[in-house]
């Protein structure tokens, strides 16, 4: 051990000695090292935002979109799928009748005027039933949720967004008062509470009315989505087989829609940041390399400045593996010291964005520092190694000379 604290005081009195390149390589280790740890703190802080975002959806959910993601017939429907059929509201209710399946919610979005005496303004309407909040995980903050009693009638009731409410009818209290949206007139029953966006929408920015209504407004008859939610998770596979059944079955043998599941859309976008976060890791760490480069230039500097201290160590008995080991232990030096640094920079940084982007957690895995500095480590002692070696090959004799 004593041996080894000699190496450490040696090479740290060497690195005492060359301040200014022992700043640069500080500099490119920090540069380094912060870079990889920041990069992989926006990838984990993506990551759990989408699955976050998910999760808000509720749990054992499937998704059923009209239209299809495979290929197929001929011509250019080898490369577009089709819809034959609209996905409708008795779409939804044969759907719902399976043992597994819970509650459905069909969705109908539109975006029309919304006004209140002299307020107005463009609202996107959701046409849905009462099950949207339960299966959303929306909780209404007065009045209440679209009732029971509306589900498939078009009753003229409307439940407001937060930012909605605010806006148009701002410290006045808006239930049991009647607005006009588009050319119809709704009572509000209800006031969500602040959800903020939720996979790409903006729930406090909404009017939601009963779906029903929502099509008489919009003149439609088919459906956005049907949101599905199964009893169990092992129950997803059934119910994913028994809609496909019933679609077949109700759109003369056409498979016209397409049912996504939560966990396989979190798969999706999981494999999507792994791929993208290491990419961009990856290419972080060319950096690592860069300073691996500037390490051996300085090292090979050092050997050329150093050759009459290395000629008294071996003309004294130095032996060509303490040289090497000397040089060796100075580039962990200074990459250990430049990678601690960057760890630092790296942490803070995470903590800043944090701030600045208050609605992701920016936080540093526990891998990205560990790896990170091993790199750096490994990358310093690599490069390294040439100018130790160069430096063991110098005759005593012929450092001596002046």
């Amino acid at each position: 051990m004593r041996s080894a604290l000699e190496y450490i005081k040696y090479a740290l009195h060497a690195v005492a000695a060359m301040r200014t390149r022992a700043f640069l390589v500080f500099l490119a280790n920090t540069i380094a090292v912060g870079s990889v740890i920041v990069l992989s703190s926006i990838g984990e802080g993506l990551r759990a935002f989408v699955v976050n975002e998910f999760a808000a959806l509720g749990t054992n959910l499937l998704i059923v979109l009209p239209g299809r993601t495979e290929t197929s017939g001929e011509g250019l429907n080898m490369f577009m799928g089709s819809t034959p059929r609209d996905l409708t509201l008795e779409d939804a209710e044969a759907i719902a009748r399976h043992p597994a399946v819970t509650q459905i919610a069909p969705m109908t979005v539109g975006t029309t005027t919304v006004s209140w005496r002299s307020r107005e303004r463009d609202v996107p309407i959701i046409g849905s039933t009462s099950a949207l909040s339960s299966i959303r995980n929306w909780n209404v903050r007065i009045g209440e949720f679209l009732p029971q009693q509306s589900d498939g009638q078009a009753v003229s009731i409307a439940v407001l967004g937060a930012k909605t409410k605010q806006e148009l009818f701002g410290n006045e209290s808006a239930l049991g008062q009647w607005l006009r949206v588009g050319d119809r007139r709704f009572r509000v029953v209800g006031v969500l509470e602040p959800i903020g966006r939720s996979i790409g929408v903006d729930v406090d920015d909404v009017v939601i009315v009963p779906v029903r209504s929502a099509q008489a407004l919009f003149n439609i008859t088919s459906l956005f989505r049907v949101l599905v939610e199964a009893r169990r998770a092992e129950d997803l596979d059934r119910v994913n087989k028994h809609i496909l059944q019933v679609i077949e079955t109700r759109h003369y043998g056409e498979i016209d829609v397409t049912v996504i599941t939560q966990d396989a859309v979190m798969g999706t976008f999981t494999r999507i940041f792994d791929i993208v976060t290491w990419a961009v890791i990856g290419i972080a760490s060319i950096s690592l390399v860069v300073a691996g480069m500037l390490i051996m230039n300085i090292m090979f500097v050092a050997v050329t400045q150093r050759r009459a201290e290395i000629g008294i160590i071996m003309a004294i008995g130095g032996r060509g593996s303490q040289i090497m080991a000397v040089f060796l232990v100075e580039a962990a030096l200074l990459a250990g010291f430049g990678a601690l640094l960057g760890w630092a920079v790296g942490e803070g940084a995470a903590r800043l964005l944090s701030q600045f982007v208050p609605q992701m957690d920016f936080f540093v895995p526990y891998w990205a520092p560990l790896a990170a500095g091993g790199v750096a480590l490994v990358t310093a002692l690599v490069f390294s190694l040439l100018p130790a070696y160069r430096a063991t090959q110098i005759s005593p004799i012929a450092a001596l000379k002046k």
